[in-house]
C-alpha cells in the first residue's frame, strides 16, 4: 500500500494545500494530512479547528485521513507505515528549504521518499501566513481557503 504523509501546521489550510492533496490522490492509496504539533510555535487557530477544517475540506475523499503528531515527520511516517512524504513547492526558496529537509530525512530513514508537487500557478501566491494576515485585518479570505470552511477563532 502506498501511503503518503502531507505534513504541515495548516494554520489554516489553504486552497494551495487542497490542490496539492487532490492532485496527489491518484499517486497514493492513502494520504495522511499530518498536523504537526509544536509547543514552541504559536498558532493563530486552535488545533481542533485546523483538524476540523481539513476533515471538512476532504469529506468527499475516503482515502484522505487527518492525524496530529509530534516529533520528526520521518518518525511519524515509520510509526504509521508510510513510505512517502508529500510536499508542495511554490517558489525556488521553497525548493531549497524542502530539498535540505528531504535529504536529512533520507539519511534518517532511507526507505522514505520525499515527493514534490509544484503548486498550481493560480495558488502560488497563497500561504497560510498571508491568509492569517488577511483574516486578522478583517479581509475576505474566501479566495484563499477551501470552499467548505469558514475561519473562526
Amino acid at each position: 500500500m502506498r501511503i503518503a504523509v502531507f505534513p504541515g501546521s495548516f494554520d489554516p489550510i489553504t486552497k494551495g494545500h487542497e490542490s496539492i492533496v487532490r492532485r496527489a490522490i491518484p499517486l497514493f492509496d492513502q494520504i495522511i494530512i499530518a498536523i504537526g504539533e509544536n509547543a514552541d510555535k504559536r498558532h493563530l487557530f486552535s488545533l481542533s479547528h485546523r483538524k476540523q477544517w481539513i476533515e471538512q475540506t476532504f469529506s468527499d475523499c475516503p482515502q484522505i485521513k487527518t492525524e496530529i503528531y509530534t516529533g520528526l515527520t520521518v518518525d511519524f511516517c515509520k510509526k504509521i507505515g508510510a513510505n512517502f512524504i508529500l510536499r508542495g513547492l511554490r517558489t525556488a526558496a521553497d525548493f531549497e528549504f524542502e530539498r535540505a529537509i528531504g535529504q536529512v530525512n533520507k539519511e534518517l530513514h532511507s526507505d522514505i521518499e520525499t515527493i514534490f508537487l509544484l503548486t498550481a500557478p493560480e495558488h502560488s501566491f497563497i500561504s497560510s501566513s498571508i491568509v492569517r494576515d488577511v483574516f486578522i485585518n478583517h479581509g475576505d479570505t474566501s479566495l484563499l481557503i477551501p470552499q467548505k470552511i469558514t475561519l473562526t477563532l
